[in-house]
């Protein structure tokens, strides 16, 4: 059987632990073919981000007409814009309807602490999305108010998705405590997901992996609190997996394949 297309539209990671390389892993180990957009180009490791590179809008725009035009994209997701001259192409193909069942991963700042993009570019494309994935402090940064318990989640789930998204997910593992709560809120209910806290300094790429998740449980067809479950429950066995690892010195990546299940 043909595989459902994904599409990502987000940075490169040299590490291999996030970004694109994230994204196309998520992708294949759950039964997708993903293609690609980079808008960035970065040089970083487990430790930390040395460069960023933004690729020019034209040569986002080319990637992108090129894929639309060859495959049949039946979701996308988005992370690292880089810069609001690339939102704005990303956020034209939304607006024109060329980007199905659009989830936004609106990645600002690295694991490492590095900036990685502006609020500004991040709102250009919220209106459009089917599903926003924010951690708490990047929905801090795009409400313009502190995120740092469960209520703070709650109320900028529910102040993002009057903005425009579908729905909001407000992820919840950098927060403290032995479960890792998430906010969902879309068609004015709000859902809180549990579950447990996995003991592992291997978390770099959490938030691509747990959005390019939902990217293809969209496309097999899936409603969206549905999606986002198995997502969650996805990245939950891909950071169980990767307790026993030793890559890298810093944060580590994800066992996205199950290598050691």
């Amino acid at each position: 059987m043909t595989p459902k297309t994904i599409l990502t539209i987000a940075g490169s990671d040299s590490g291999g632990g996030a970004g694109i390389q994230a994204d196309l892993k998520v992708f294949a180990a759950l039964g997708a073919y993903g293609t690609s957009v980079l808008t960035a180009v970065t040089a970083q490791n487990t430790r930390g981000v040395d460069a960023v590179l933004p690729l020019p809008p034209r040569t986002v725009t080319e990637q992108l007409d090129s894929v639309l035009a060859d495959f049949t994209v039946r979701a996308v997701k988005t992370g690292m814009l880089g810069t609001p001259a690339v939102a704005d192409v990303v956020a034209q193909a939304a607006r024109d309807g060329r980007l199905p069942q659009l989830v936004v991963d609106p990645v600002l700042v690295a694991t490492s602490g590095h900036r990685l993009g502006v609020v500004g570019a991040v709102e250009r494309l919220l209106p459009y999305a089917r599903v926003a994935t924010p951690n708490c402090a990047e929905a801090a940064a795009i409400t313009g108010r502190p995120v740092d318990d469960l209520a703070g989640m709650v109320v900028a789930a529910e102040a993002l998705a009057a903005g425009g998204p579908e729905h909001v997910v407000v992820t919840g593992g950098d927060l403290g405590g032995d479960e890792a709560v998430d906010v969902l809120h879309g068609g004015g209910v709000t859902t809180l997901l549990r579950g447990p806290r996995v003991d592992t300094r291997h978390t770099h790429g959490t938030g691509c992996s747990f959005s390019a998740a939902i990217a293809v449980r969209l496309a097999l067809g899936d409603p969206v609190p549905a999606a986002v479950g198995a997502a969650k429950e996805y990245v939950l066995r891909a950071l169980s997996g990767a307790r026993s690892w030793e890559l890298g010195a810093g944060r580590g990546p994800l066992d996205h394949f199950g290598w050691s299940a």
